[in-house]
């Protein structure tokens, strides 16, 4: 098997709906893959459950490699937020590749008169428990790097669940009308209304400066010391896959994330690609659920 594979058509289930970061580039990397491997690669869009509904569908199909799951950070901190799930997001998956790492951009709206990351911390503590976040849902990464941000801040604030359909973008949009006062959203999400003028960018969520947006500070150069919490994307099979066909994968995904074509697309759209064994990605992703967990835990 493991030598013959592909020889039929490979699905890719998205969790968080079309026009999404996870979407772009499910959609980018499918295309290179069914060039090299001849056949068909798709990308489904599987969004609800606060963005476990895709994940839940991929744990229940056949361990054969041939539905992949794509899924940012959010597959690595729902062990440690969410319950209930009729799933286990550790054990009940293999991480087979990392793909890209990018900044998440702390914005409001502009009608709010906050300019800086300052300005919202001051704000928010003269009001505390008054000020509204919003995320895509308890366990995604919208909600944990608020939550850190909150903690490394000092400041109180109530969190905005959202509705059962709701999509991140429909969270950026709730703040630019005010139903939120700040995200912490995918910078491909929030770029949009940036340009517009709709939404304010406080700063980014990485070490370094975005080129997508280099007016933009760091939340840690404007004032929250030590900040840095990505986004970052990967590849998972379900539980039982053969090791022959998670080898095969993660080379060929390797391979084709290497490539000018696919490292330039990534680059274009503010993303670092990411470099690591299927084995150290395994590694990578179990260290960021216990950091998760710690983290809830303040």
């Amino acid at each position: 098997m493991e030598q013959d594979y592909p020889a039929n058509a490979v699905h890719i289930i998205e969790p968080f709906g079309p026009g999404g970061g996870p979407d772009l580039l499910a959609r980018a990397l499918a295309r290179r893959l069914s060039e090299l491997w001849g056949q068909p690669v798709s990308v489904e869009n599987h969004p609800g459950a606060a963005a476990t509904a895709g994940p839940a569908q991929v744990a229940k199909s056949p361990p054969d490699g041939y539905t992949l799951l794509i899924n940012t950070s959010a597959q690595a901190y729902s062990a440690a937020f969410l319950e209930n799930l009729s799933y286990d997001p550790l054990k009940d998956f293999i991480p087979v590749a990392a793909l890209t790492s990018q900044p998440y951009v702390l914005v409001v709206g502009e009608r709010t008169g906050i300019a800086t990351v300052g300005d919202l911390i001051a704000a928010a503590k003269m009001k505390p428990g008054e000020f509204k976040f919003g995320s895509s849902g308890p366990g995604t990464g919208t909600h944990l790097g608020v939550v850190k941000f909150n903690l490394c801040a000092g400041i109180k604030a109530l969190d905005v669940p959202p509705q059962p359909a709701d999509a991140i973008t429909d969270i950026v949009t709730g703040t630019i009308e005010g139903r939120t006062t700040y995200v912490i959203a995918p910078i491909s999400i929030v770029l949009p209304p940036i340009r517009d003028g709709k939404l304010c960018p406080l700063g980014v969520t990485t070490v370094r400066r975005s080129a997508l947006l280099p007016q933009v500070p760091t939340i840690a150069e404007a004032g929250v010391a030590g900040f840095d919490f990505p986004i970052w994307y990967g590849i998972w099979v379900p539980a039982g896959t053969p090791v022959g066909v998670v080898d095969k994968l993660s080379r060929d995904i390797g391979r084709v994330l290497a490539g000018p074509d696919l490292r330039d697309w990534v680059t274009n759209h503010g993303g670092e690609p990411m470099s690591m064994t299927q084995p150290e990605f395994a590694y990578f992703v179990q260290a960021e659920s216990e950091s998760a967990a710690r983290l809830l835990n303040l």
